[in-house]
């Protein structure tokens, strides 16, 4: 492939994030970045968590076909700047805000702490997808096609997520 992204296809617009991916320093930051911020519009707009999980869903099945799509012509094949598995990842750990009392399912109203959770949230996932530590890095170095590039992401963002439910049992932050 001569040039990557080349945005004119929708799966390198996609893969990037709309052109996230393409910021100079630290792409996979500023992907997360752009996840939190479309996850705060759902906060924001009150959006019910079920369509958040569907959003989620659905992302993460068009984030594993464009990667792989993307991909495919590429020798590095989780080229920075595809950036739509740390929005998938990011999404995943946010998953936890409810489990974390950011959301009460009874009054289908977000809480306003579900904006510190998440920020907290994306801390501790960007913390794991970058040191990668064991099963991550496994499945980043064996799986090179797109469900692999989305997949130590997901991993990332279920570590993250567990990790703070399992510090607000001790602690009690939220």
């Amino acid at each position: 492939m001569k040039q990557f992204p080349d945005l004119k296809k929708f799966s390198h617009l996609f893969s990037t994030f709309f052109g996230v991916g393409l910021l100079p320093i630290a792409p996979g930051t500023w992907g997360s970045i752009a996840a939190l911020i479309l996850f705060f519009c759902y906060v924001f707009f009150q959006i019910n968590f079920f369509y958040f999980l569907l959003s989620f869903f659905l992302l993460s099945i068009f984030a594993v076909i464009a990667s792989e799509l993307s991909s495919k012509d590429l020798v590095e094949k989780d080229h920075k700047a595809i950036v739509i598995d740390e929005v998938s990842g990011a999404w995943l750990s946010f998953l936890f805000v409810p489990a974390l009392g950011g959301y009460d399912f009874t009054s289908a109203e977000w809480q306003f702490k579900a904006y510190f959770i998440a920020m907290t949230l994306l801390v501790l996932f960007r913390f794991f997808d970058i040191l990668k530590p064991h099963p991550i890095s496994l499945v980043d170095q064996r799986f090179k096609s797109g469900f692999g590039i989305v997949l130590d992401d997901l991993i990332a963002g279920v570590f993250a997520g567990l990790t703070l439910l399992g510090g607000n049992f001790f602690i009690n932050i939220f």
